[in-house]
């Protein structure tokens, strides 16, 4: 049973928060439910709120990033892993990032943030790994409670809605908790208070928290998100925040310092850095998702000007670069035959192999899977070359491209194809 050090990490520990600090590692981009009241945003500067971050990193760039954050802030003394999405929707990138730092910083404690959905099938990895921190959001121990919360919840590739939903994300949580405690991890569990749905059925909450060992309570207030469901609901004031975590008082500490952090959040709880260490961040972003030699991005493209083929129909792809003068095509190279099945993606693999992304305008879900697993992100967009470098240069979150990059202008010139660049 692992030794951990409650007096270090500010969020379980008041005393902590003006000596210690954390830094939040923003790894996982994915979430495998739908809170009424979450609405998620990456590249987001101007919101301090869970859910939202400057960029997304891969495990090797969160631990470039890492070194940066220590430099800047030698008083951090937890890492850990809290969105924008859930780390196990994100089980690869999250347990990678925690294996790499706990081999570089021993020192540091290592904290996950969940909503129980999918930790129990981790409970091991996460203990040998030495993480000692865990917190929950256990919205309802009630199902009916529940399914007025959650929209969805995904288990695998199925989708489960209303109170089945809710009924499997509690017994889900549970087994969570009893493994964690099992294992000797330190639990705390937040409740998001909203006003009307569940606020009155937090004290029921706290004390089958109590039962299964849990040992903190962080009653949070709802924050209204505009576009989610809940956004019309008030936030709860402080008085009635106060009252709810005394009743919960009478089975759990309660936390009373939390500051409601951003995914990518950094520094101590009441002198958040996030801002000041985001070049830091982005720069870190912009490295190669597994800091190899990975300089270039591939593009499939009829004219060179704009991202407009299938992957499965480019028969070449343009290799884009980032110079001092801005972003040039340095060559082409030919796509692998069509057929051949997975060999075929395989092989258009190691073609690129010093990408680190590849522009398509679609990709069916083997190749994506083939190429992301090479360190190859496969970008799905339609528009300008020069903006999909961008986003994917600058380290921002490539995963809803498509959608939010619908228009725009470049100052990209096009490439000639040739191969001798632009």
């Amino acid at each position: 049973m692992m030794q951990t050090n409650l007096e270090r990490h500010p969020c379980f520990n008041a005393g902590a928060k003006g000596s210690y600090g954390r830094v939040h590692l923003p790894v996982a981009p994915d979430c495998n439910i739908r809170c009424n009241y979450c609405n998620r945003k990456t590249d987001c500067v101007n919101e301090s709120r869970p859910g939202v971050s400057s960029a997304i990193l891969s495990p090797r760039q969160a631990l470039a990033y890492m070194e940066k954050v220590l430099e800047k802030e030698p008083r951090i003394a937890v890492a850990g892993i809290a969105g924008p999405g859930d780390p196990f929707a994100n089980p690869r990138e999250t347990l990678e990032t925690m294996r790499l730092l706990r081999q570089r910083y021993p020192q540091l404690l290592l904290c996950l943030s969940s909503n129980g959905l999918a930790v129990a099938r981790h409970l091991d990895e996460i203990a040998q790994i030495g993480v000692s921190h865990v917190t929950l959001t256990v919205n309802a121990i009630d199902p009916e409670i529940g399914a007025k919360i959650y929209s969805w919840v995904r288990d695998g590739k199925v989708i489960y809605r209303g109170t089945k939903g809710a009924e499997l994300l509690l017994e889900r949580q549970m087994e969570a908790v009893e493994g964690l405690k099992k294992r000797g991890i330190t639990v705390k569990v937040n409740v998001i208070v909203v006003p009307g749905v569940n606020d009155h059925h937090v004290e029921e909450t706290a004390r089958a928290m109590a039962g299964l060992g849990v040992d903190l309570l962080n009653c949070m207030p709802m924050f209204p998100n505009r576009d989610t469901l809940f956004e019309n609901i008030a936030e709860p004031g402080k008085d009635f925040m106060e009252e709810i975590r005394a009743k919960a008082e009478k089975y759990l500490p309660q936390m009373r310092h939390c500051t409601r952090c951003r995914a990518d959040a950094v520094g101590l709880l009441g002198n958040d850095r996030s801002g000041e260490l985001r070049v830091s961040m982005r720069e870190c972003a912009a490295l190669p998702k597994d800091l190899g030699n990975r300089p270039h991005v591939a593009v499939a493209t009829v004219e060179g000007l704009l991202v407009n083929l299938h992957l499965g129909e480019a028969i070449k792809f343009q290799i884009w670069s980032k110079t001092c003068d801005g972003y040039r095509c340095i060559a082409t190279r030919e796509a692998p035959e069509p057929g051949g099945g997975t060999k075929r993606w395989e092989e258009l693999a190691e073609v690129l192999k010093d990408c680190r992304a590849v522009l398509v305008a679609g990709i069916g879900e083997t190749p994506r899977k083939v190429l992301s697993d090479s360190g190859i992100e496969p970008v799905e967009m339609n528009g300008f070359i020069e903006m999909g470098l961008e986003a994917v240069y600058s380290g921002q979150n490539t995963r809803e491209f498509k959608v939010r990059r619908s228009g725009g202008c470049a100052k990209g010139m096009g490439c000639s194809g040739t191969g001798d660049g632009c």
